[in-house]
């Protein structure tokens, strides 16, 4: 027999639901107002509040009467609530408790103001203190006053850190002789000069092949002649040195450096892979691991910006620049003082006026006459470059592409002399 279904009475649209009270509250008793645990009213949610409130008012010792009727002071809000008399229940014939007169103590207004002024002039304080771009600027304009200020274009740049430019460079020079290579040709008895010249001619066209960043060929270059001037090496070996090294500097300078298989076909197939696998592990142990180098690369790309270049003055310098890689006798020069010489034999070979302005002296720490020793050097190279059989370099700067500046005469006022 099917049963009728309990119809159940749905609560009206806009009254709270009637739940059911919990059958055992623990904390009655602790509640004020409370005797014994037996409430002579419901306990609502609103009536539950002007306990807690009563409570608070209580442990605070801010319970005042005002004509008659209990005040609860309240310190979380910052205006007067109105009191709100609670209405009877349905059928209780009671009389209307008294209205609860709710009195919010605001904090004194003159207090506040003093506060807000207090803590402006504070922020006001930290702002001036703050280490901002113009007070930098400002500092070094002091400090040269006659040099241009080549980091302007740069102030909206977080990643060229112009705060710390400077001192990011003054570092730079302490610690560039301790990864100066030495002299080493001595204590090698199967290779010479010449070998190594047609080593880095070689390299420089494996790296114009595989498309490579310049900081790629300029660390190339000092990992081969660290470890030459540590280890001897066979000839045999020495084209294997020079694979290797490019290995490692690609791994430490590109996002995808060339496979390994591909130097090896570069090679020639001279050798295999597991060959030159060992020797970036024989390099890496004997330099322990120090790749992190400031190469004349890194002085190269602050000095070209202190010299106000423009595209062909730029390959220019790089031009000498690596015209002095391949140059043995440049290794007597520290990475700086290569990089500067390599911007001032570039502005007297396109015969730039003033030669060496204060702004170039300023920022790269050196007068014409010590740069003149290393500028004669790089001014000999470049004018015999275009008779050597070593054209890698040569090439490389002889197209349009980079301006073709191998192509133009070499500084008559640096070649007086014989470097």
């Amino acid at each position: 027999m099917p049963t009728r279904p309990v119809l159940r009475p749905q609560p009206v649209r806009g009254e709270p639901k009637n739940r059911r009270a919990l059958g055992d509250i623990g904390n009655i008793d602790s509640l004020p107002g409370v005797d014994g645990g037996k409430i002579n009213r419901p306990m609502t949610r609103n009536f539950r509040a002007q306990l807690l409130e009563n409570a608070a008012a209580a442990a605070n010792k801010k319970d005042p009467v005002l004509d008659g009727s209990k005040v609860v002071v309240v310190t979380k809000k910052q205006e007067v609530v109105r009191a709100v008399q609670k209405k009877p229940r349905g059928g209780d014939k009671k009389e209307p408790s008294k209205p609860i007169e709710v009195i919010v103590i605001s904090p004194d207004t003159n207090e506040v103001a003093k506060a807000k002024e207090s803590k402006n002039s504070d922020a006001a304080v930290l702002s001036h203190k703050k280490v901002t771009y113009s007070s930098v600027l400002d500092a070094r304009s002091k400090a040269a006053s006659k040099t241009l200020d080549i980091d302007s274009v740069d102030k909206d740049n977080d990643l060229a850190a112009v705060e710390y430019v400077e001192d990011i460079y003054t570092f730079y020079k302490e610690v560039e002789n301790e990864s100066k290579p030495l002299m080493y040709m001595h204590t090698q008895p199967e290779i010479n000069e010449k070998m190594r010249s047609i080593l880095i001619d070689w390299l420089v066209e494996v790296h114009v092949k595989f498309e490579l960043s310049p900081e790629t060929l300029y660390l190339t270059v000092n990992i081969i002649d660290r470890f030459l001037s540590l280890k001897p090496v066979p000839r045999r070996e020495l084209q294997l040195v020079g694979i290797s090294a490019l290995l490692i500097a690609s791994k430490y300078e590109e996002i995808w450096p060339p496979q390994v298989n591909d130097l090896v076909y570069v090679t020639d197939n001279s050798y295999i892979s597991k060959q030159i696998l060992v020797m970036e592990k024989t390099i890496l142990g004997s330099l322990e691991w120090y790749l992190t180098v400031p190469t004349p690369y890194v002085f190269l790309v602050r000095f070209i910006k202190a010299s106000g270049s423009d595209p062909k003055l730029e390959s220019m310098v790089h031009f000498l620049a690596e015209l002095g890689l391949m140059h043995y006798d440049s290794l007597m020069f520290c990475p700086s003082i290569l990089a500067a010489s390599a911007v001032y034999t570039a502005r007297c070979t396109l015969n730039k006026t003033p030669v060496w302005t204060d702004t170039l002296k300023f920022h790269t720490g050196y007068s014409e006459s010590q740069l003149m020793d290393c500028s004669k050097l790089l001014a000999f190279v470049h004018s015999s470059v275009e008779e050597s059989r070593l054209q890698g370099v040569f090439k490389k700067y002889s197209r349009l592409g980079r301006g073709a500046v191998a192509l133009i005469s070499p500084a008559k006022s640096l070649l007086s002399s014989d470097p």
